[in-house]
């Protein structure tokens, strides 16, 4: 595995940091650069929020909550409180008061005229990830969610409403990421899925975190076009999301909640697509784990991938613990290292 030295990695939040911790310790010399998803982003109290951001750059920093897998460690809530206190909401988004001091940073250098991926930079110099933390783009994205209105009709409210305060639990009838059209890639992010030796997709949710990143024109264009082989690790694990309610973002487009499922929706690079696929896949490799492959519909379901051109490995995807995490990250290397060194793979033009 000598010859991976470059690894892109597409990232949304707690699953893909905590993969990186085990990346980074798989490879402890590679040249790593983390593409962040940024439609999660908010304003709230006059500051920018940057949940997957500030999560990959605490996890890596040593400065994450690790009972809740995000926000700071040793947090506190005063300014929350007061907030309440004056009747100034919403009260149902956890601002922390180290987490504030970010967002207050951040804040003041994007009202300077910096760009997000300045401030992100100057962020990363207290906290040192040991990777190059990259927004998918400086421009303004936001998903939100259409639902039912009290009064019949629809809404649109910010995804961070609709997780959060409401759980997923309100029936979604689409995701907008708003601005998506007028965005552009963040200076780097090209190159660096252009120049990569391997680029992976961690477990993060398909449908707004990797589906925010794959929603910048001109990214995904870049990931059927890259040399490199990508190759993307399960967020289902026996049909159900690892954390979070992927599946409710999952049914609301009409995927299901399966390992193999998720890989059909991204797609195979080759020029045949599986089912459920858009024309533009962008896997050549999707690691599972090892009870989906056992599963009485596995076998099929994982043939009919193969047929069409992604390599399926298993193994135990569980990150438990740091070892659990490295070996998964190994296990995605060596995946991309069987793909370099198999026959050359259909042009993905």
């Amino acid at each position: 595995m000598g010859e991976i030295e470059r690894i892109t990695v597409l990232a949304g939040g707690i699953g893909a940091a905590r993969f990186l911790v085990g990346l980074k310790a798989a490879r402890p010399d590679a040249d790593i650069t983390v593409i962040g998803n940024t439609g999660d982003d908010i304003w709230l109290y006059g500051v920018k929020i940057c949940p997957d951001l500030d999560t990959v750059m605490y996890t890596l920093g040593d400065g994450i909550s690790a009972e809740r897998g995000w926000g700071r460690e040793d947090e506190s809530f005063v300014v929350k409180e007061e907030l309440t206190a004056y009747g100034q909401g919403p009260d149902w988004f956890g601002l922390g008061d180290r987490d504030l001091a970010t967002h207050l940073v951040r804040t003041s250098l994007l009202t300077a005229g910096h760009s997000l991926s300045y401030a992100t930079d100057a962020l990363c110099q207290r906290w040192k990830p040991g990777v190059r933390l990259l927004p998918m783009s400086d421009q303004r994205v936001e998903t939100h969610v259409v639902v039912d209105s009290e009064s019949g009709g629809t809404e649109a409210i910010h995804f961070q409403e609709w997780w959060i305060r409401h759980r997923a639990t309100l029936r979604a009838q689409g995701f907008v990421a708003v601005g998506i059209e007028d965005a552009k890639p963040a200076p780097g992010v090209i190159d660096a899925i252009d120049t990569a030796d391997v680029v992976i997709l961690p477990p993060s949710n398909p449908v707004v975190s990797i589906g925010a990143i794959l929603g910048v024109p001109g990214i995904r264009d870049a990931l059927r076009r890259t040399a490199a082989p990508v190759v993307g690790v399960s967020p289902i694990i026996g049909g159900a999301p690892v954390r979070g309610m992927a599946d409710a973002c999952l049914a609301t487009i009409e995927v299901d909640t399966s390992a193999t499922a998720v890989a059909a929706h991204y797609g195979a690079r080759t020029t045949r697509v599986p089912a459920g696929g858009d024309g533009g896949g962008i896997l050549d490799g999707w690691l599972i784990d090892d009870a989906d492959a056992m599963s009485p519909a596995g076998a099929p379901a994982l043939g009919a991938l193969e047929a069409c051109g992604i390599a399926v490995r298993s193994m135990p995807l569980l990150m438990t613990d740091l070892d659990a995490s490295t070996r998964i990250a190994h296990g995605a290397l060596d995946l991309a290292t069987t793909i370099i060194g198999s026959s050359p793979r259909p042009s993905a033009s």
